[in-house]
């Protein structure tokens, strides 16, 4: 068999392209292999287009087979299962770059699979991925204006690395994901603790320049082993029928983006669909065509308004921020809650904070590691006014409550300072445009309204861009029809700082790193504005906890103490744990913390735990029970595993003729340590427990 492959060397690593050696029934097949981490990436093409088809049905699946790293699936069944929220995460980063990518009519459906079949434990696969899709789709059939590559691009110790392994990761910075092409950058996913816009843009920069080899690999493996695009239906709309829509909603369009409202808008552009479609149907046009074609008439005139006559639809100026209003202490049983509204997005921020038991376990190819901060981000129907199933969250919710969470990471105290798990959760109750970087400012002011003591605020904005010839236009806090119908959606969230995360998507072929730089310039000023309206309601975390949150307090031990705290078979831990109810976990540095939203149980825990671990001390007094009785005393139990000795002299102030017309077996009452001596064997005295009370 024929070797169809192409190596580059690509970072720290060879990287290596093949066809031709698998799945070879797909339109386009790719082996990636970067280090001992394989990838194989599928491209598929329907045939033709389904019968009333008026979108682009493209499909992105990215799957981590456990196999890849050696490992076993967890759970009962030993298989693979639901994607996993980095599957779906990895999926979008796909999905996002290539999709604006394709011909404008096309609409054959389409379905890209990346599946990994080898891990090194070093490399993230997801980048490499994105490249074999590419590649993949750049040597099929199927129409593709690529190629594109990607990387990512860490700052450590103040220098940029290309590609870093997940150990250096943990000593970054800043992290970006660049995607780009030859037209410039076409998608970013990026997380940063506090750097400037210049470090930011220095990286993009860095990536770029490491992508240029990357394209023309591929361009060179496309000439090589790519076959003939396919000749398919681009379904455009028919001239005359646009010509005719054009001329019968221009007028009444314009009258429709006065309205300030979004519903208001929304029921006069039905309106007019419902006249169209009764008026052009009998003229042998297509309902579907129709709908189509005023999609299309809407988002030139939207277009046009902005381009030509500086008119945003809300009448606000390109730089202008819709009115903000933030609220806290919104909720009165919750640990902190925060009501976020600009223009007509809303986010309702709740927080929780738990104890290490709530933390979240996480499998993935590195292995198994633990979460202590979590951000969830809901979308439901009735935020757009809409009716549909409430179902388990998708892609897009997973993909937002990702990027508020990354904002959020770099602002976050240290586990050692503030030992809880916490949960934030975004309820969208509005949304019209990027209710994602309201949920960010909603979670910053409920984790401040909850007391966790956060370094600083950090907000949001999502900014869009207008492109039509020579004109270029940055809107700030894009509503959601200048989503729909603009060329970008650029989120960047931070603090007064530097950024903290940024997310770049594209419905052009790409942007230049000078336009970069002119929106994030406009992003800092509006971040800031942001910024100043969230201090107005509380401008820094609150110095108590929520009297409903646990209590977690933190104590450290001898950590040959550890075995005994547990007890065999964890029989100790289990029945402070049920005398209490406090929660308990042991950490293997000795440190212990125990949590509780009852003070009196959190004492009671501690006070056991105490007793256990800590040495005897001689003059000390405990609350012990008898276990066993002699003729010379009694032996008492003052802690698990720890007993001494009553001496029948030290049992009583008056004289003990038979120890048990004093004592029986299982009494409780308070004995003084009165000597340990070189063995460990300890004495205790009654009497003189009862003397000092």
């Amino acid at each position: 068999m024929q070797n169809k492959s192409l190596k580059i060397k690509f970072g720290k690593n060879d990287l290596i392209l093949e066809t031709g050696r698998v799945a070879k029934q797909a339109n386009g097949s790719v082996t990636v292999t970067y280090g001992s981490t394989v990838i194989l990436v599928t491209a598929c093409m329907s045939k033709g287009i389904k019968e009333g088809q008026d979108f682009f049905p493209l499909t992105v699946e990215y799957q981590e087979k456990t196999y890849a790293a050696g490992r076993f699936p967890g759970g009962f069944f030993k298989r693979e299962g639901r994607p996993s929220e980095n599957e779906i995460l990895g999926s979008r980063l796909i999905d996002r770059p290539i999709r604006p990518l394709f011909p404008e009519g096309f609409l054959n459906e389409v379905q890209v699979i990346a599946i990994v079949l080898s891990s090194d434990g070093e490399n993230d696969p997801n980048v490499l991925a994105l490249i074999g899709a590419s590649a993949a789709l750049s040597i099929s059939d199927i129409p593709f204006n690529g190629p594109l590559a990607s990387c990512r691009v860490a700052r450590i110790n103040n220098e940029l690395v290309l590609n870093p392994t997940y150990a250096e990761l943990e000593s970054a910075d800043l992290e970006v994901v660049v995607a780009g092409n030859k037209s410039g950058v076409v998608m970013l996913e990026s997380k940063a603790k506090e750097v400037s816009e210049e470090v930011y843009l220095e990286a993009v920069k860095f990536g770029m320049e490491s992508l240029k080899p990357i394209i023309s690999m591929q361009e060179e493996f496309c000439r090589l082993y790519g076959v003939e695009k396919a000749k398919v239906e681009l379904k455009l709309i028919d001239p005359a029928l646009m010509q005719k829509i054009e001329s019968l909603s221009k007028e009444k369009l314009n009258k429709v983006y006065k309205l300030s409202k979004k519903e208001e808008r929304e029921e006069a552009v039905d309106l007019l669909t419902k006249e169209l479609e009764t008026q052009l149907t009998s003229e042998g046009f297509l309902a579907a065509d129709i709908l189509v074609g005023l999609h299309e008439v809407e988002k030139k005139q939207v277009r046009k308004m902005i381009t030509e006559e500086n008119l945003r639809i809300d009448g606000r100026s390109f730089k202008e921020i819709r009115p903000i209003s933030c609220e806290v202490s919104v909720l009165p049983r919750t640990h902190g809650s925060s009501l976020f509204t600009r223009g007509q997005t809303q986010s309702l921020a709740v927080t929780t904070l738990g104890t290490g038991e709530d933390e979240q376990l996480i499998e993935s190819l590195e292995g198994e590691k633990k979460k202590s901060f979590m951000l969830h981000y809901n979308f439901p129907s009735f935020s757009v006014g809409e009716t549909r199933p409430m179902r388990s969250p998708g892609r897009r919710e997973i993909g937002h409550g990702a990027l508020a969470e990354k904002a959020l990471l770099a602002v976050l105290p240290s586990k050692e300072k503030f030992p809880y798990t916490v949960r934030v959760v975004s309820e969208i109750l509005e949304s019209n445009g990027s209710s994602s970087m309201a949920s960010v400012c909603a979670a910053t002011l409920s984790l401040m309204d909850a007391g966790v003591p956060i370094k600083e605020a950090v907000g949001g904005v999502a900014l869009g861009l207008v492109k039509e010839g020579n004109k270029t236009v940055i809107l700030t806090d894009i509503a959601g029809l200048e989503d729909h119908f603009g060329d970008m959606d650029f989120k960047v969230a931070g603090t007064r700082q530097g950024v903290t995360a940024v997310q770049l998507d594209l419905k052009i072929d790409g942007i230049t790193l000078e336009l970069l730089k002119d929106c994030l310039a406009q992003s800092k000023e509006a971040r800031f504005f942001i910024l100043d309206k969230m201090s107005t309601a509380l401008n820094s975390p609150r110095e108590e906890l929520s009297s409903f949150a646990p209590r977690i307090d933190v104590l450290k031990i001898n950590t040959e103490k550890i075995g005994e705290l547990i007890g065999p078979g964890g029989k100790n831990i289990k029945a402070i744990i049920a005398a209490t109810g406090a929660s308990i976990d042991i950490k293997d540095d000795g440190t212990v913390l125990v949590g509780s939203t009852d003070a009196s149980k959190s004492d009671a825990a501690i006070k056991m735990i105490r007793a256990i671990t800590d040495d005897v001390e001689v003059g000390r007094i405990y609350f012990g029970k008898v276990k066993r009785i002699m003729q010379f005393g009694v032996f008492v139990e003052i802690a698990p595993r720890k007993e001494g000795l009553v001496h029948v002299s030290e049992l009583s102030s008056t004289f003990v003729k038979k120890v048990e017309d004093i004592v029986k077996v299982g009494d409780e009452f308070k004995v003084k340590v009165i000597g340990v001596d070189e063995l460990g064997r300890i004495n205790l005295s009654k009497k003189q427990a009862e003397q000092s009370s």
